[in-house]
């Protein structure tokens, strides 16, 4: 827990993909009176995307209905989306959240945005849209690699954290310098603000649902996207292929799931091979994400379990249980 002297409180349930943190996270809003006593804050970048229902697990409409999320269905599509429009969305509804008398509990794995919530945000120039277009055709005509060698020659530093294959975050690293002449890791560094501890006046206690077993945890995941298939994933797929504006190169398209689907879509590979590929991607995405969530200081974890039973671990754990 990070010491401060406030005593409210904002909770973050994270935890691995189809570790089952929503289901923590409503049976925790229901030990603690439901809607009038606690706000839902989600925390999954694809989430926020309408029409990306089944693929992103997003919670049913009846579960919505009974358990409202803040930040699910905010965005279309083609739109968008950042970690520093998470994090100034985020505080907006934690301090609507205190201000009515309620507890903030955010919950989701998108691990980015957690730590960007809870450490701050770099102060970065919005985006240039000719010089990102310049730069996206660099991308086209000349690949990844070739950019990520401009981009190691300018700051070698971010070079080190971004995979050539990663465009949005490779293109956003070279506008950024492009537009301030200076090295993007030396921008991390200058956070805007505050860490939410102080920009938000509360402390922020994390529990991470992880798995007892690697193996089990990579069978939940088939079966969940076994279930996806069967609840008519592949016609979501097509929904989103059919919109004006759809292209496979809009950031929420490299969702796992979403990736391999648009591949399947497009005759790359048979539905079996959808199937290996987008379980395979989510295992890994586990796996990143457990990695993260070793290195998280401060993160109190709780064994795969009951989720009624780990909603009163989290109880037992917290200071004050009360909305303040």
């Amino acid at each position: 827990m990070v010491a401060h002297a406030s005593s409210r409180e904002i909770v973050l349930v994270t935890g691995p993909t189809a570790v089952g943190k929503t289901d923590v996270a409503c049976a925790l809003a229901d030990e603690l009176g439901g809607e009038q006593q606690i706000s839902l804050i989600s925390v999954d970048s694809a989430m926020v995307y309408r029409g990306m229902d089944i693929g992103s697990a997003k919670p049913s409409e009846a579960d919505l209905q009974r358990y409202p999320h803040a930040l699910i269905d905010i965005r279309e599509p083609e739109d968008t989306y950042t970690a520093a429009d998470f994090v100034a969305d985020a505080d907006r509804y934690v301090i609507q959240a205190f201000a009515d008398g309620k507890l903030p509990i955010l919950v989701g794995g998108t691990m980015l945005y957690a730590k960007r919530f809870i450490e701050g945000i770099a102060h970065l120039p919005s985006a240039d849209p000719k010089l990102r277009e310049s730069l996206a055709q660099q991308l086209a005509d000349q690949g990844g690699d070739a950019l990520h060698a401009q981009l190691a020659a300018l700051d070698p530093t971010a070079a080190a954290k971004i995979h050539p294959n990663n465009p949005q975050r490779l293109l956003r690293a070279l506008e950024v310098v492009h537009l301030t002449g200076r090295a993007l890791s030396d921008q991390w560094q200058e956070l805007n603000g505050r860490p939410a501890v102080e920009r938000l006046d509360a402390e922020v206690n994390v529990y991470a649902v992880l798995p007892d077993n690697r193996q089990a945890l990579h069978e939940r995941i088939a079966q969940r996207f076994d279930v996806m298939l069967n609840s008519g994933f592949v016609d979501e797929l097509k929904r989103l292929q059919a919109r004006p504006q759809f292209s496979r190169d809009l950031p929420s398209m490299r969702a796992v799931g979403y990736r391999q689907g648009m591949a399947y879509l497009a005759g790359e590979v048979d539905v079996d091979g959808f199937r290996e590929s987008a379980v395979t991607a989510t295992r890994r995405l586990a796996k990143r994400q457990l990695t993260w969530l070793r290195s998280w200081p401060d993160l109190q974890a709780l064994t795969w379990d009951n989720p009624v039973k780990l909603a009163r671990q989290i109880l037992r754990r917290q200071p004050a249980t009360a909305p303040r």
